[in-house]
């Protein structure tokens, strides 16, 4: 984000310097140039999710919109869903037969898609939690649901794609990446012990960056790409699972809460990999 650099150097908070996704939207001069195009973005019931859509939409690409509680979903793009471009479809990522389902509805409407942006997520479950099939949640939610999900809409990535705007899937990792790497293949679900909360997020967000680079190597050359990013420091639903001593901690912390950032601003950086001409024919990680 190059031109954005210098607001990024002393941040002072929501509300600073730092673009908003519609910024980045009206920079790139694509308010309305993705009409006709599809999109489709995870975990939209939320934070950041919400911002994503509202960018979104002001490019008028088609979207098709997941998420696990439909009506929390409603309640929450109240403000700006219109039926007419907008198609929720329930997803919880913890089952992957739901993940399949969700593909299947969004495939009988359209073949072609433009855009993923794998946004749904979550964090730091304080104890060792396993889906229905013995997966670790994290692990589950962040990134074996994605993984399925981006194989099955594959085909029609690739059938969107096109000379005046690429296929992108956008994967949003964390900088808490950087706390740990992939468990060995007998452990990814802990099944040897030895659980820790971080570790395991680390673990889903790492696997986020691996699959996007793996996107890129595999099918880059056929107009499909694909980046990971960390979307900053911003206040969403996703902190939930945190203790009241670690959220204590977090606002005690200065240096903390000058990088926050408004949900309008952490959705940045996710719109800046979805539409940058910057970015156009290439992949790969996207920063802050």
């Amino acid at each position: 984000m190059s031109r954005y650099a210098a607001a990024h150097v002393d941040p002072q908070g929501p509300g600073d310097a730092r673009p908003t996704a519609l910024q980045i939207v009206q920079d790139e001069d694509f308010k309305g140039k993705l009409t006709g195009k599809v999109a489709v973005v995870t975990g939209v019931s939320s934070g950041l999710g919400i911002e994503t859509v509202r960018a979104l939409a002001a490019t008028g690409a088609t979207l098709y919109l997941t998420a696990r509680n439909l009506d929390k979903a409603k309640a929450a793009l109240a403000d700006i869903f219109d039926s007419r471009t907008m198609t929720l479809v329930q997803m919880d990522q913890a089952s992957l037969e739901s993940v399949r389902i969700a593909a299947q509805t969004i495939l009988s409407k359209t073949t072609q898609i433009s855009l993923l942006v794998a946004n749904a997520g979550v964090m730091a479950n304080p104890d060792l939690r396993l889906t229905d099939k013995g997966h670790e949640m994290q692990f589950a939610t962040n990134h074996l649901s994605h993984f399925l999900f981006f194989n099955l809409l594959k085909s029609a990535l690739l059938a969107g794609s096109s000379s005046a705007f690429q296929s992108r899937v956008v994967m949003l990792s964390s900088a808490g990446h950087r706390v740990g790497g992939i468990n060995s293949s007998d452990n990814y679900h802990y099944q040897n012990g030895g659980y820790n909360p971080w570790a395991a997020y680390a673990q889903s967000k790492t696997a986020n960056v691996y699959m996007a680079n793996e996107i890129e190597r595999r099918y880059g050359s056929q107009g499909l790409h694909a980046y990971s990013l960390n979307p900053g420091i911003a206040a969403t639903g996703i902190i939930g699972q945190l203790s009241s001593e670690e959220i204590m901690g977090m606002l005690q912390d200065k240096a903390m809460l000058k990088a926050q950032k408004g949900l309008d601003q952490g959705a940045a950086t996710t719109i800046y990999a979805a539409i940058s001409k910057d970015l156009e024919g290439r992949g790969g990680s996207v920063s802050e």
